[in-house]
């Protein structure tokens, strides 16, 4: 059987991958204080429904590209190293 036939995992993984964007997205991923590539050092800020903070380490912004999503979580491993 094709794609979507009973017992197809597809439903399941259509699911799975609407769960975790919405969850990205979701999920108020603000920037964090960085210090940029000339040592200038920006305060943190809060992005808009829907967007979360983009970017790396040394340039950070806010936009709805989920391909572009900087986590608190990575953003705080810059700060580490």
């Amino acid at each position: 059987m094709g794609p979507g036939g009973p017992g197809s995992a597809w439903p399941l993984a259509g699911t799975l991958l609407v769960a975790v964007a919405t969850s990205m997205v979701a999920g108020d991923e603000d920037c964090l204080w960085y210090v940029d590539t000339n040592g200038s050092w920006h305060p943190g800020f809060d992005c808009g429904f829907l967007s979360f903070c983009c970017g790396t380490c040394q340039h950070r912004y806010c936009c709805r590209d989920p391909l572009r999503l900087l986590t608190e979580r990575q953003q705080r491993h810059c700060v580490a190293f």
